[in-house]
């Protein structure tokens, strides 16, 4: 069973999804100071924040969520009409915002109202099952993994795959206390990078088998080839080689492709000390192979921010543009590459433009908890 995508929907600092392409592919950053949060107390002064007018209004996660979803089934053109459907949110932080805000006089947030069923089924009542995935910031590409297993077990018709993150106070400050100061945007492979900043946003997809959508005529965005997961555990925040080595070559396996099939890749790229040697490096040993030049490769963490948990359907969501016009944005931030970025061609300051049929994208998390994803152009 080869699953294709039918509609995508995403939200970021810059806008929609069609906002956001344009303004990855003319180089935008949109980093800017933290509005609501006391970030000089927190150690965090910049992030990359969807401006909606009030930053304050309770569950803007879910809110961001509705309309993602919205979106993305619309351009699907599911009929959801008797069909066995299925929903996996991604996601690094629920709505722990609400928690931050709730004064003990206060009546607690109900733990429901923490999670996204009600902002699933307020636009697609039809779902069966939502469920949400707080898989660090690889959680929505550990969702489209399972949503390719239900596809592929007969357990779902058809399934939505999303992720949504907001700023909360409490991961401004882990992250203000593991860096070594503040920083003003992420720079990934840069070798003056100064670490991550977090970014709002969601993302969501339709996700159903090939075989029901040709037969109904629809149009396919893309096939989801394979996607590779590994969960090393070796350590709490820094990335192990092994354990990402591991998920590029189960992506690869599960896709039936070789490193010399990959025409782009679009990197986890957070701009800090440990992740990006560590991604880099493993990506050369594993396009080493190669014959002639390596993949092309790009990363959007420098414009949109680390989106936290809907990181991996992000970077999804601006992979569909890419092999549906050819066009690749390049990796905002990127001045100086670090050394152990060999073995891929880094997009540097223009967009480029090359056929892309096959693109793989990177998805790791905390605790080694690493997705990788591998994406196939129609015809």
């Amino acid at each position: 069973m080869t699953a294709v995508i039918t509609g995508c929907e995403a939200l970021t600092c810059f806008g929609d999804r069609q906002q956001t392409f344009a303004a990855l592919l003319a180089g935008r950053c949109g980093a800017a100071p933290i509005r609501h949060l006391d970030g000089a107390r927190l150690g965090v002064t910049h992030g990359y924040q969807i401006r909606d007018g009030d930053e304050e209004l309770p569950r803007r996660p879910s809110r961001w969520l509705t309309h993602c979803v919205a979106g993305a089934v619309r351009a699907s053109g599911l009929d959801p009409t008797g069909r066995r459907i299925s929903a996996l949110v991604g996601t690094g932080l629920r709505e722990i915002r609400e928690l931050e805000r709730w004064e003990p006089d206060d009546e607690p947030p109900h733990p429901a109202g923490l999670h996204f069923t009600g902002a699933v089924r307020s636009v697609l009542p039809e779902t069966a099952d939502v469920i949400t995935l707080a898989n660090a910031c690889a959680a929505s590409g550990h969702a489209l993994a399972l949503a390719c297993d239900l596809l592929a077990v007969g357990d779902a018709d058809a399934v939505l795959v999303a992720g949504s993150d907001g700023f909360a106070a409490s991961m401004l400050a882990s992250m203000g206390r593991m860096a070594a100061g503040p920083t003003d945007r992420v720079r990934p492979f840069d070798r003056h990078r100064t670490g991550a900043l977090l970014g709002e946003g969601a993302a969501a997809l339709v996700l159903e088998p090939e075989s029901a959508v040709a037969a109904e005529g629809r149009t396919a965005l893309a096939r989801v080839r394979g996607v590779g997961l590994s969960c090393d555990a070796r350590h709490a925040t820094a990335p192990d080689p092994d354990g990402i080595t591991r998920a590029v070559r189960d992506a690869h396996r599960r896709a039936g492709v070789t490193p010399q099939d990959v025409d782009l890749v679009i990197a986890h790229g957070t701009g800090t000390a440990l992740n990006d040697p560590v991604e880099a490096t493993v990506l050369h040993e594993v396009f080493t192979s190669r014959v002639g030049a390596g993949p092309l490769l790009t990363a959007f963490k420098g414009a949109i921010g680390h989106t936290s948990g809907s990181s991996a359907l992000h970077s999804v969501a601006v992979a569909l543009d890419i092999l549906r016009t050819g066009h690749v944005p390049p990796a905002t931030g990127l001045r100086r590459p670090i050394g152990e970025l060999r073995g891929v061609r880094a997009v540097i300051g223009d967009a480029g433009i090359a056929p892309v049929r096959c693109a793989q994208v990177n998805g790791f998390g905390f605790g080694g908890v690493n997705a990788v994803l591998v994406l196939e152009a129609m015809p």
